[in-house]
């Protein structure tokens, strides 16, 4: 989802500038309707805007044993100040880079998180502009013809996947842009590939397991942030077992209300995209979580009705406890995880998986970016 953490909380605890209502901040383009995108050349960094991220959720099978696994890996590129062709200093700051690394260990109940930040420096993290690149350390993403390549290891967990879209690539809202708030430039553009075939080897807990499954990967690059109502959001990322793939977002306010510009898409079997305002959708809450780390208590249970295309669903989190505390980088609490998807469509039973993304449940995120 647009702006997926609050990474300005870091810029402007280093001093970075606050985003201005009115124009491009630090001279950083905003989204705005009619972009032509160019692929591949629009999977690589758009440096001209001031935040971007590609990100990573599936579920994965172990071919020899059967186990289950949900896993997460994004990276963030923030630019503090548009880069500079004439700096020399190779420590010059223009850009930061964060990555967060998550799993879900489906049949054991359990869930692990990393996280790392880097500069825009020395070569020790970056995002290529020319081809699709992006890396912190011995993280990275590289796309190679048609296959995105993700690895990332950590003392507990290494990675290492790669994934093959299953279907067209989906640009989400309208006129090539995705409107967040009223105004020009409120927006971000948005496009994922919604369900791409994924087979690797993972490494958690010094077992190692072959696997396979199925991904999805979005891509996001604004120069906005939210208004001082919007305190945060729910977004919905759902892989059905009918073909179909469904994106959701609901816009929170402080008042507990929910923002008209909310919205989603429902791709078909074949790769096309139908967007969806607020009032093609319904999302219902179910059930709730308190954390025991942050104390924020989250929704963990949802129905969800999208009247026009049929579905009634049930969404059921794989595990209570998907809480990331990302003290270290962006210094957002929130919740991201593996969700189990059953209902109907038409009157016909569907089932499937997902990730679920919430935010400002812990702390309001309006007005921070």
């Amino acid at each position: 989802m647009f702006t997926r953490a609050a990474l300005i909380v870091l810029i402007l605890a280093l001093g970075g500038a606050t985003l201005s209502h009115a124009a491009s901040p630090d001279g950083f383009k905003r989204a705005m309707p009619g972009r032509v995108f160019q692929f591949p050349q629009d999977h690589a960094a758009h440096p001209d805007f001031k935040t971007e991220w590609w990100y990573y959720t599936g579920h994965l099978e172990a071919t020899d044993t059967g186990e289950r696994f949900g896993y997460e890996l994004t990276f963030f590129r923030v630019g503090l100040k548009k880069p500079d062709p004439q700096a020399r200093s190779a420590w010059a700051l223009h850009t930061l880079y964060f990555a967060h690394l998550a799993l879900t260990d489906i049949n054991r109940g359990t869930f692990f998180y990393e996280e790392k930040v880097g500069r825009g420096a020395l070569g020790m993290s970056g995002a290529e502009s020319d081809r699709y690149r992006v890396w912190i350390d011995d993280w990275q993403v590289e796309l190679q013809g048609r296959t995105h390549h993700l690895q990332a290891q950590t003392p507990k967990l290494t990675l290492k996947l790669s994934l093959t879209p299953e279907k067209p690539l989906v640009v989400h809202g309208t006129d090539n842009v995705s409107q967040k708030a009223a105004g020009a430039g409120f927006a971000s553009h948005y496009y994922s590939f919604t369900r791409l075939a994924t087979e690797g080897v993972l490494t958690y807990q010094g077992r190692t397991f072959p696997v396979r499954g199925q991904s999805w990967m979005d891509h996001e690059f604004s120069s906005s942030h939210l208004k001082d109502y919007q305190v945060g959001w729910d977004w919905f990322a759902l892989q059905l077992a009918d073909g179909h793939e469904i994106m959701l977002y609901l816009l929170r306010h402080r008042d507990g209300g929910v923002d008209p510009y909310s919205s989603g898409t429902v791709v078909d079997p074949q790769g096309q995209g139908r967007h969806l305002q607020l009032a093609d959708f319904q999302v219902q809450v179910t059930d709730t979580w308190q954390s025991p780390h942050s104390g924020a208590r989250y929704p963990a249970g949802w129905r969800i009705a999208i009247p026009a295309a049929g579905y009634e669903l049930e969404i059921t989190p794989s595990l209570a406890d998907q809480e990331l505390v990302t003290s270290l980088s962006t210094r957002v609490t929130y919740w991201e995880g593996s969700v189990q998807v059953r209902g109907t469509r038409s009157g016909q039973p569907v089932t499937g998986r997902g990730y679920v993304e919430l935010t400002g449940y812990a702390t309001p995120l309006g007005g921070k970016f």
